[in-house]
């Protein structure tokens, strides 16, 4: 019996690797035939999902804006690889290819399934730009989603709020995973043993947006750094292109040159970086599915900093393996990270009981054992 074929779908060919390596490896050990598509596909990257035994397939997609010229050709391209290589399911990820992929394996009659990996600066209403974006992709959801097989959100608040917005039904077929899991042999436990006096080292890693809390973490660096100048802030990212939210690379050489912070920019080692740290700190706002560079921090064995918002709140156990804060409240971040310089020795204890968490609840294998169980149903 030939094996099923699964048509994955992304708008950034990176994630694939970074995000879905481990599941594409587990599709494949599970009998699937795998086509990885994604636009504007880099060679190393092809390369790469070749050895893992995926197929590449480069699909016509724009990552970010709503141009309906545009949109209407990505559908009908998308459609067009589905039938060309004999897709059986249809399986995507992120704004624009969950929608349009949906249309297309609807069109096509092929099942699909989809993964909502957060919900972004567009669902979280701060300003009139995200209202506006708002009320168009909840529109562009219910279309895209009302056929789907299956709808898997990575917590269950973006679930409940796509059923009060009735973007998805009450009867539609939908799960909750716990994120994209992590792989814990990769992001191998570190001990870490500090006391009175000892360097702090505080990191973030990610896109250098405001919605994420980097702003928030540049201004709590600022104001630590002259109580306590031995502690450390590293910032690991780099400002994304063309957004308007992202943090100036001025102002990151500013601040690096007058010795606030250590910037690292753009990285690939991310295991072997963020383990050299001992707190990981995410202030964001932005609607997270559940934060894989929070998970990563986890599996090191890092105690985290992070808001209490969808996606973030269910990584932390307030008090026992990290501190939540409420959104945007820069004095509660500076508080926060001064708990860790005043009381360093609850950094190693605390650090366990992340690692034990990402054992428990968001090891890959775990996470991928239930979507292949999903996918087969």
């Amino acid at each position: 019996m030939q094996n099923k074929r699964i048509l994955i779908v992304c708008s950034f060919h990176g994630s694939l690797l970074n995000f879905r390596g481990d599941l594409i490896i587990d599709l494949i050990s599970s009998g699937y035939e795998v086509y990885c598509a994604a636009p504007d596909f880099e060679q190393k990257t092809m390369d790469q999902l070749h050895q893992l035994g995926a197929k590449t397939v480069e699909i016509l997609m724009e990552r970010t804006g709503l141009n309906p010229f545009k949109d209407l050709a990505s559908i009908k391209n998308l459609k067009k690889v589905i039938q060309n290589n004999n897709i059986d399911l249809v399986f995507a990820y992120t704004i624009k290819p969950v929608i349009y992929s949906s249309i297309a394996a609807r069109q096509a009659e092929v099942p699909a399934v989809s993964l909502i990996t957060g919900l972004g600066f567009t669902f979280s209403a701060v300003n009139l730009k995200s209202k506006i974006l708002q009320t168009i992709t909840q529109r562009l959801y219910k279309y895209g989603l009302k056929k789907n097989s299956t709808v898997i959100f990575q917590n269950s608040d973006d679930l409940q709020l796509f059923l009060d917005l009735d973007v998805i039904g009450k009867s539609q077929k939908t799960a909750v995973v716990h994120g994209s899991g992590i792989n814990l042999e990769r992001f191998a436990f570190r001990e870490r043993t500090k006391s009175k006096g000892d360097a702090i080292r505080f990191v973030i890693v990610g896109r250098l947006i405001k919605e994420k809390g980097a702003d928030m973490f540049l201004d709590a660096a600022k104001i630590l750094r002259k109580k306590y100048p031995n502690a450390e802030f590293h910032l690991i990212g780099g400002p994304p292109e063309n957004s308007s939210n992202a943090i100036s690379l001025s102002r990151l050489k500013t601040y690096q040159d007058q010795g606030i912070i250590v910037y690292h920019g753009h990285q690939n080692n991310i295991a072997t970086l963020i383990a050299k740290n001992d707190v990981f700190v995410l202030p964001t706002y932005y609607r997270e599915g559940v934060p894989r560079s929070i998970l990563e921090a986890l599996s090191v064995g890092m105690p985290v900093i992070t808001t209490d918002t969808p996606g973030c709140k269910e990584t932390i156990d307030n008090g026992t393996n990290g501190i939540l804060i409420p959104s945007q409240d820069l004095n509660a971040l500076v508080n926060a990270m001064e708990f860790f310089i005043e009381k360093p020795e609850k950094i190693g204890p605390m650090g366990q009981k992340s690692r034990r968490l990402a054992e428990k609840k968001f090891d890959v294998a775990i996470i991928n054992k239930q979507i292949i169980d999903i996918l087969n149903n």
